[in-house]
């Protein structure tokens, strides 16, 4: 036990370097975006060329919207020799804190030219308030 708990002081510390390494990594093949609003619903844009429709996943995770998926790399390699590379492939993820009106039930997402476009209702206002009518007791 003792050492356990010796490990657990030193490793943070240790692996501290690659888990920045890591974030960075993760936030230079994050999708640019952009987000905007409209009175009836938010849109997020997300560039996303090269990736095909089933290699993305948009879910809800408490109040956060996360999209996530992977380039696929198209090379085969075969009696080809690359000199150089500027095409990105890899896996990518982004989340989005949801705000408090958003609709979680009304979310879709649909790609066209590239570009994801998540959509996510607001949630519609109800005037709850009645006049309660008070009785002579």
């Amino acid at each position: 036990m003792v050492e356990k708990s010796h490990t657990a002081g030193w490793l943070p510390g240790m692996f501290e370097p690659w888990s920045s390494l890591r974030n960075r990594i993760a936030d230079w093949f994050a999708p640019a975006s952009e987000a905007s609003t409209t009175d009836e619903a938010y849109e997020i844009d997300l560039e996303l060329p090269g990736v095909a429709p089933d290699d993305i996943h948009v879910s809800v995770e408490g109040n956060n919207l996360v999209v996530k998926g992977e380039k696929q790399s198209e090379r085969t390699g075969e009696g080809r020799s690359y000199y150089f590379t500027e095409r990105e492939y890899g896996s990518f993820q982004r989340t989005f804190r949801l705000p408090a009106d958003a609709d979680t039930d009304k979310i879709s997402a649909d790609t066209k030219n590239g570009v994801l476009t998540v959509r996510i209702a607001k949630l519609v206002e109800q005037d709850t308030s009645r006049r309660i009518d008070v009785s002579k007791g």
